[in-house]
């Protein structure tokens, strides 16, 4: 799988497992997509596609590197799409 294939599945395991905010995006902490087992069947580098999305500016969250257990509250936000032009 690459690095795309991995970035878009991230995006499906967000929205699962997230909480939809007003402005459209969605936010989950990083302890539970750390901890969720589908997550962990599908990404053998969690952290890897997380720092790969982050600088594709798809999504947002504090620090550079997250540590299971250091990090678990830390939040992660999948930004809203842009919205579709008339």
């Amino acid at each position: 799988m690459n690095v795309e294939e991995e970035v878009e599945k991230l995006k499906v395991e967000i929205h699962r497992l997230g909480t939809k905010q007003p402005d459209g995006s969605y936010k989950v902490t990083f302890g539970v997509l750390f901890h969720d087992d589908r997550c962990a069947n599908i990404f053998e580098a969690l952290v890897g596609t997380l720092r790969a999305a982050k600088r594709r500016k798809l999504l947002t969250y504090d620090g550079e590197l997250l540590l299971q257990g250091v990090h678990d509250n830390v939040e992660i936000v999948l930004k809203a799409p842009p919205a579709a032009t008339a």
